[in-house]
């Protein structure tokens, strides 16, 4: 299929398990169906935007909404990639790398989530790992950040298996209390010492210049 108009859709990350790309119009309606199933317990709110607070339809359709704003407000400048996260050719959640002025920061910045079933195996750190190639070995990144509350414990432990280092702590507030984050830090010495994730990219070439490089 031609993607001469948005060759990001071209664009493929596998590791040993896991496939990610830009979801087309079948594939980001079952991300936005894990979306409405749940990605975290009722009484937590891992994310800065609350934005899985509503009913399920209603999370499923923001879901499906968000995605596509991604790709309308893409820019060389500022842009977002919003991957769906394949695991036995079924999607399991979403992976994003977001990047400002990269052509002249280098720092892109990741988020995540994974449907309920799909957690507690490891696929968390597979899919980050993924993005961060990406990142460093494809578009030449200096450095990768993340930020999680403090009280996350699994995507805290997602970024210290990867390497990153602490960056400070920083207040937010979510549903209406101040809450703390912490934020992380990743550069490329710190990715090289701790990658063990066997990644390939496919389609970048083709839209390299989408990433301001």
């Amino acid at each position: 299929m031609s993607h001469r108009y948005w060759p990001l859709r071209g664009l493929r990350i596998c590791t040993p398990r896991l496939e990610l790309r830009l979801p087309d119009g079948e594939l980001l309606d079952e991300l936005a169906a894990v979306a409405a199933v749940g990605v975290h317990a009722p009484d937590r709110m891992p994310f800065t935007v609350p934005w899985t607070d509503g009913e399920p339809d209603e999370v499923g359709r923001a879901t499906y909404q968000h995605v596509l704003g991604t790709i309308a407000g893409w820019t060389v400048q500022e842009w977002h990639l919003s991957l769906a996260v394949l695991h036995e050719g079924k999607v399991v959640g979403r992976q994003d790398v977001i990047g400002r002025e990269f052509g002249v920061r280098r720092e892109v910045l990741t988020g995540s989530w994974l449907g309920l079933p799909h957690q507690g195996q490891g696929i968390g750190t597979e899919m980050r790992a993924a993005v961060l190639h990406l990142a460093f070995e494809g578009l030449g990144a200096r450095y990768a950040v993340s930020e999680a509350t403090t009280d996350n414990a699994g995507s805290l432990g997602v970024s210290r298996r990867l390497g990153y280092e602490p960056d400070g702590l920083q207040i937010q507030v979510i549903r209406g209390a101040a809450t703390t984050m912490q934020r992380l830090r990743l550069d490329r010495a710190g990715w090289e010492k701790h990658r063990s994730t066997d990644v390939t990219v496919a389609g970048l070439d083709a839209c390299r210049a989408d990433f301001g490089v």
